[in-house]
């Protein structure tokens, strides 16, 4: 491999805390009880929105879902400030720097927040190019793969994807390039593994699949 395309909610950025901390939130007014990292793993897929129709039972109403996804990210840019990298993502991408690899991040967090944010850390400079969502979040994230992967101007045979979620998976195999799966984030283990892909607890473990 050559290239490292790395996913940041879940994956570099250890964010779950929010991301569950969000959705109660969010969710308080259904009067559902609240989730715990398990609990939501156990739903969780992407769009998103399928989650949350899992969550009630039912499928949204006309102007829910926006509400909904408004309401949650209200309350994640709160939540994630208390949030941190992954215990060994500063190691891992200079790890592949030093191996002579390049490495980008796709995101499917937006992208006028994405990039402050990776700047704050002064994680920025490993990326050869950042994307994060310039346009309405919940999608799927294989187009977005296949567009930075353009942009890159990589062939996607020597691209390895990581990230967290199912997602990542079949982004990755959208555009013919391998993948390893993280499980620090979103997605419980046996989702991750009924995959066929490598799943690993640490970042420094994917690495030994590049």
């Amino acid at each position: 491999m050559k290239h490292i395309v790395w996913d940041w909610n879940g994956t570099l950025f250890h964010d779950i805390d929010a991301v569950v901390g969000a959705t109660n939130e969010v969710f308080k007014p259904y009067g559902l009880g609240e989730l715990t990292a398990d609990a939501f793993r156990e739903v969780y897929t992407r769009p998103i929105w399928v989650a949350y129709e899992r969550l009630l039972g039912r499928a949204l109403r006309d102007g829910e879902w926006e509400l909904l996804d408004v309401g949650f990210h209200e309350h994640y840019h709160r939540l994630m400030l208390v949030c941190g990298l992954a215990a060994d993502c500063r190691t891992s991408l200079s790890a592949w720097e030093s191996a002579g690899g390049s490495q980008s991040l796709l995101s499917m967090w937006a992208h006028d927040r994405l990039v402050p944010k990776v700047t704050e850390y002064g994680i920025d400079g490993h990326f050869s190019r950042i994307d994060g969502l310039r346009s309405a979040s919940g999608g799927h994230k294989a187009e977005h793969m296949a567009a930075h992967i353009a942009a890159l101007g990589l062939d996607p045979g020597q691209v390895l994807v990581i990230g967290d979620s199912i997602d990542d998976a079949n982004a990755a195999k959208h555009v013919g390039a391998r993948a390893v799966l993280y499980t620090g984030g979103m997605t419980r283990r046996s989702e991750l593994h009924a995959q066929g892909l490598p799943v690993v607890d640490t970042l420094a473990a994917a690495l030994e699949h590049a």
